[in-house]
């Protein structure tokens, strides 16, 4: 870990509740927002937040997967996400999801009109909006745990 903290305290609480309560409690609260009000599909959904998990190299977040109604993404999703240009197993979306979080990512320069193009017509305003908002906070947040090492011991913050 690349902060001290005090003798007892949950890392993760500490650093996002006490440390820098003006600022950790509003992130955690835009983090958690992203899993409780998404509309986006599980898949798609899980295809993005991995690929940024992949990206960030958050162990938590590459472990974790998210759980909607008691289902969750099938084992060896997170390998698909990996060879996400290839994988048989994703529809357009999906593959849209994880390239877009990608691109986002490492080359958001190159975002062009190709690209908006096969988005726009998969994915509507509104949930390219969503999308990328949840991009952003997982690029953000997990990319924080990571360099502060709290991705080892990292559970979702409830504040």
């Amino acid at each position: 870990m690349n902060l001290d903290i005090p003798e007892g305290k949950d890392p993760i609480a500490y650093v996002w509740g006490e440390m820098v309560p003006g600022i950790g409690v509003a992130a955690a609260n835009f983090s958690l927002a992203v899993y409780s009000h998404t509309t986006l599909g599980l898949r798609e959904f899980e295809a993005a937040r991995l690929r940024i998990a992949q990206i960030n190299g958050c162990m938590f977040c590459m472990d974790w997967r998210t759980e909607r109604d008691g289902q969750k993404v099938e084992e060896g999703f997170l390998d698909a996400v990996t060879q996400w240009r290839t994988t048989d197993t994703f529809d357009d979306r999906t593959r849209l999801a994880a390239e877009y979080a990608e691109r986002y990512a490492l080359d958001h320069h190159g975002l062009d009109e190709e690209f908006w193009s096969r988005m726009t017509a998969h994915y509507s305003q509104v949930e390219i909006a969503e999308l990328s908002m949840c991009i952003g906070s997982w690029l953000a947040f997990g990319r924080l745990n990571h360099v502060l090492g709290l991705d080892a011991m990292c559970v979702l913050p409830k504040f």
